[in-house]
């Protein structure tokens, strides 16, 4: 039968806002009840994952593979190796990529998918653990688990009821569910994280240190505390960090003086012929450690409104500096 031609280009605003929020409020509605089907099921599933010595391999046909992808995808970047295998594919070959140490996470909204009903026998046969997902926990798949997740919905948000919609963003969430309590139960940090995302902004943000975006070495501003103020500008003008910082004899970081402070000297008319750069420079200036994550500098400099940082050791001695513009060539902010 051919579908009936659109009469016009534009959708009725009245109309798809009411839509949308009629679809939208099925949804939370069906993620929400899933909290009180919540119980010993997925305490189980949560325990047969982590007592596992191999991966959870999640499969499903159709619209649960697509979710199943994302579940397993969420699974490896929290801290538990997954992948994910097409039912299809499975009972053509893929199926020994599965080992009797694995866990099987097999999602099917009706729980009678033939392609997973296909292998599970097979997966179970060899020893692997199974977790189901569907929505109706007297299905077959169900009845074959070790742990079965129900993830049935009142109804979908499609005026059909036929659309998977409310079901899978269901699945999702129980998905995102049992990564999440896998993630605490295995006590995954932030640098694990970062671990598994080196290539993102949050990777850069998390494994980003100080000691890697510092200047060191000859590129460091600096002066010692006898020098005169003409002697500090030259030192600024060469290095181009917009400061100087100014050191003891030992190495240790006692000032700075910045481009800031030299505009609000010229403003105040200050006569700057003879001066010494210890009578204009900040003493006890902020300093942070080489091992610090570049992000807490960002967040240091940000609080304080300052553009320079000297990076400094458990003795005070200095040892790097940096500025915004170095945060930002590295992606820090």
């Amino acid at each position: 039968m051919t579908p009936t031609a659109p009469t016009n280009n534009a959708a009725d605003p009245v109309k798809a806002l009411a839509t949308a929020r009629r679809v939208l409020a099925i949804e939370a509605a069906a993620v929400s009840a899933l909290e009180t089907r919540l119980g010993d099921d997925f305490v189980r599933a949560t325990n047969l994952i982590l007592a596992s010595r191999g991966r959870v391999v999640v499969s499903g046909m159709g619209k649960s593979g697509h979710i199943g992808r994302k579940i397993a995808a969420t699974l490896a970047s929290t801290g538990t190796p997954s992948f994910f295998v097409h039912p299809g594919e499975a009972s053509h070959g893929d199926l020994g990529m599965i080992q009797p140490h694995d866990v099987l996470i097999a999602i099917s909204n009706s729980g009678t998918a033939e392609e997973l009903l296909v292998i599970v026998p097979l997966v179970k046969r060899m020893g692997a653990g199974l977790i189901a997902m569907t929505g109706k926990p007297d299905s077959p798949l169900a009845r074959l688990a070790d742990a079965h997740l129900d993830t049935g919905v009142a109804e979908e948000a499609c005026p059909l009821n036929l659309a998977p919609t409310a079901s899978t963003t269901a699945t999702l969430a129980m998905g995102d569910a049992l990564a999440v309590a896998l993630l605490e139960a295995r006590g995954f940090g932030p640098e694990d994280f970062a671990r598994s995302h080196p290539g993102g902004a949050l990777g850069r943000r998390l494994l980003t240190h100080v000691r890697d975006i510092m200047r060191s070495g000859d590129a460091i501003p600096q002066v010692p505390e006898s020098a005169s103020f003409a002697e500090a500008l030259l030192e600024m003008s060469r290095k181009g960090l917009g400061m100087t910082a100014v050191v003891d004899a030992a190495g240790r970081a006692i000032g700075i003086f910045t481009d800031g402070d030299l505009r609000r000297l010229l403003e105040r008319g200050t006569d700057i012929k003879g001066l010494k750069i210890t009578e204009v420079m900040h003493r006890n200036p902020r300093g942070i450690g080489p091992d610090a994550l570049a992000v807490e500098a960002a967040e240091m400099m940000d609080r304080h409104r300052i553009s320079q940082v000297l990076v400094v050791d458990a003795k005070q001695q200095l040892v790097g500096a940096f500025n915004t513009l170095d945060l930002m060539n590295a992606k820090v902010i």
